[in-house]
């Protein structure tokens, strides 16, 4: 397993009004984080907030291309971003969850204390398979057929590439002391983007390179 420390590219915020950011999630163009009871788009050229759904946004979030979706509790609302209106809502998994991505068709949703991720179907909210893991998690991102995971237990933080098979853990990029991984999310490419949890604040970090 590769260890590394990591890179803090920029950090964004705190941000008006937001004392917690949860999960996080990228369109292409704006950052969407989850801000307690709305969901917030920002500008990551500009760090500026740019539009906010009012929408129970407490945990992970993810964007399927078109649509958003936002964990909350154990329900999932898909959202239509253009309009702000919750289009759909899907049973998360008992307990609840954590991080939430989309990949492959499907939801993945990361749940804290019980070490686990869920693949789970978009339209019914069926647990289609469980990989375990060997922290608690937090933020849950694939890119590039990789899968990420945010973990967070006392004062260590930390982002993990994970075999999706087994869940082994295959490269660590460890967070500087005082700083957490709440919700995690790809750029797509070189960056992920790492909710801070209390802080309020947004940091991108170094995905790093694939010979």
């Amino acid at each position: 397993m590769k260890r590394s420390s990591a890179e803090i590219v920029r950090e964004y915020g705190p941000f008006p009004g937001v004392e917690q950011v949860g999960g996080v999630s990228f369109d292409g163009q704006c950052v969407w984080f989850a801000a307690g009871d709305t969901l917030q788009a920002m500008d990551p050229v500009s760090g500026k907030t740019v539009q906010s759904i009012d929408v129970p946004a407490h945990a992970g979030t993810a964007f399927d291309g078109q649509y958003l979706y936002q964990l909350a509790d154990e329900r999932i609302r898909k959202v239509d971003p253009k309009t702000g209106q919750v289009l759909a809502t899907i049973p998360g998994p008992p307990g609840g969850g954590s991080g939430l991505a989309w990949a492959e068709g499907s939801l993945w949703v990361g749940q804290y204390r019980n070490r686990k991720i869920h693949q789970i179907d978009a339209e019914t909210g069926a647990i289609l398979r469980t990989i375990e893991c060997s922290r608690f998690v937090t933020g849950v991102t694939w890119v590039d057929g990789e899968l990420w995971h945010g973990t967070w237990e006392g004062d260590e933080s930390d982002v993990r590439h994970i075999d999706p098979q087994t869940g082994e853990v295959l490269e660590r990029l460890e967070m500087p002391p005082g700083t957490g991984v709440s919700g995690l999310e790809s750029n797509g490419s070189d960056q992920f983007f790492c909710g801070g949890g209390g802080s309020g604040k947004i940091r991108a970090i170094r995905r790093p390179k694939r010979v």
